[in-house]
């Protein structure tokens, strides 16, 4: 059966915060979710292995575990097991190539504030064709919407509103794919959308060391007002045909000096997604995240969606 949402697991509460958060998106999308887990046989059994269990037992139980607590939250919901004998990110590229989002866990919170992105998760995102939606550990259903007030019950949750949708945009390469994927998020929430475009100031010009007084205002960068006339009139440019395509999506855009990074991690603090996206063609070599995917993967607490484009 096909799948528009796939999930991988492997035991790990980040896993299992994926699952759930797939489930919903599944429900959103009105389509099935596919819950896959990769195992590999080894020579002798991984140290996580129960002395009585055989690897695939184990594996078979751990992808077990994971169908089982998401069907007991989504009665309703289409599930599809699968059990792969295969390294995990070949397992989940191809997984993700029959679907049209792949979702995976986020260990959680670094010690900069920021996710714990595994090898696997970073090689998948840097391969996959596909969407690709992180989540951390700990994130919850409630967590996709403002705060409930008091008295409501768990599932009145849902009802309550859904947080905003943010899409970090770059006006020098704009994406349909991109766009369409953060407008379709922000519909099917029936929530706003908001744009951020970031763009960097000019350099510093060095100081005269002949200068005995320093001078009266700091030398600070500032964008000039045509920079920034100039970004508002691209991304409202970029914008228009989708405007018009979702016209029950408020849509609202900020667009500021500064690293793109910076901005973006700073505007998804209350967020409910972040969408980003990495080029697929370029002068590097072999597969790659970008380095502001990457580093927005690293440092956002919001759940985060890499889209690749052209």
């Amino acid at each position: 059966m096909f799948c528009n949402v796939v999930v991988g697991v492997d035991g790990s509460p980040a896993s299992l915060a994926a699952a759930h958060w797939a489930a919903h998106e599944a429900s959103r999308r009105g389509t099935g979710l596919a819950v896959v887990h990769a195992w590999r046989r080894h020579p002798r059994p991984a140290p996580y292995v129960p002395m009585d269990r055989t690897e695939h037992d184990w594996a078979e139980q751990t992808l077990q575990d994971a169908v089982d607590s998401v069907r007991a939250a989504h009665p309703g919901l289409r599930i599809v097991d699968r059990l792969v004998c295969d390294a995990p990110v070949t397992a989940l590229v191809a997984a993700a190539a029959e679907a049209e989002l792949l979702v995976l866990g986020s260990p959680g919170m670094g010690r900069v504030s920021g996710f714990v992105m595994g090898s696997v998760s970073q090689r998948v995102v840097a391969r996959s064709t596909r969407p690709v939606v992180l989540v951390r550990a700990g994130l919850s259903a409630a967590d996709d919407h403002f705060p409930a007030t008091d008295g409501v019950a768990p599932e009145e949750i849902p009802e309550t509103p859904y947080r905003a949708v943010v899409l970090g945009l770059d006006v020098q390469h704009p994406c349909d794919e991109l766009i369409e994927f953060a407008f379709d998020a922000a519909r099917r929430r029936g929530t706003d959308l908001r744009v951020v475009h970031a763009f960097r100031t000019p350099p510093q010009p060095a100081s005269d060391p002949s200068l005995v007084t320093p001078p009266a205002v700091p030398s600070v960068p500032v964008a000039g007002p045509e920079a920034l006339a100039a970004g508002e009139h691209a991304v409202v440019a970029a914008l228009r045909p989708w405007c018009e395509k979702y016209p029950t999506v408020p849509v609202t855009e900020t667009v500021t000096a500064g690293r793109a990074v910076t901005v973006l991690v700073h505007a998804a603090r209350d967020a409910g997604l972040l969408v980003v996206g990495r080029r697929t063609s370029g002068g590097r070599l072999g597969a790659h995240t970008g380095p502001v995917a990457h580093a927005v993967l690293h440092h956002a607490a919001c759940p985060v969606v890499v889209v690749p484009h052209v």
